[in-house]
């Protein structure tokens, strides 16, 4: 078995609150938890609008099967309206 920990820094362009924040997240972090089966959470930049640092374990049988799931996490929030991914790494946890 192999856990992967992936985490994203996020530019949330359209949020000018926390409030607006919190809804983005809320709706990116129960679609990947819903789609993909990950354990997601806010890791940074709980204080700020416009940045978010989100991280997912993934599970699997074999690492090839983790990876997967975590490539199809990054197409996910790629095609999130307005999300941008900064930065991203992959460990093994």
């Amino acid at each position: 078995m192999v856990v992967l920990v992936q985490t994203w820094d996020l530019h949330l362009e359209g949020c000018q609150s926390l409030k607006d924040k919190r809804s983005v997240l809320k709706s990116l972090k129960a679609d990947l938890r819903r789609r993909l089966n990950l354990a997601v959470a806010e890791v940074e930049h709980q204080d700020l609008w416009q940045r978010a640092g989100l991280a997912a374990a993934a599970i699997g049988g074999e690492r090839r099967v983790a990876e997967e799931i975590l490539r199809e996490a990054d197409r996910m929030i790629e095609a999130a309206d307005g999300v941008r991914i900064i930065d991203t790494t992959v460990r093994t946890a």
